[in-house]
């Protein structure tokens, strides 16, 4: 195999690594929050506002982490910067 195929080889199996944590650990953040906020609910059923409130900002936030991993990964598979040392 040439040095292009392992680099490729390499940054396809790092992405495809780095997008299952990155996927996996979000959603059962999002899982815990989610039964917490649930919990507290049933607990409290009067701080309803509160509660989904503060639920949904936690879930966005959470979100988020795992929207920035899909951006790494396309960046690594799509424009790999390793890529431009190889070929000068």
């Amino acid at each position: 195999m040439t040095d292009m195929s392992w680099i490729v080889l390499t940054s396809t199996v790092a992405a495809a690594l780095a997008i299952a944590l990155g996927v996996m650990l979000p959603a059962l953040a999002m899982g815990r929050a989610i039964s917490q906020a649930l919990e507290s609910l049933a607990r409290q059923p009067e701080s309803e506002r509160s509660i989904m409130r503060t639920l949904f900002i936690g879930l966005a936030m959470i979100e988020s982490l795992a929207i920035y991993c899909l951006v790494i990964v396309l960046i690594i598979l799509f424009r790999n910067p390793l890529l431009e040392y190889l070929l000068k």
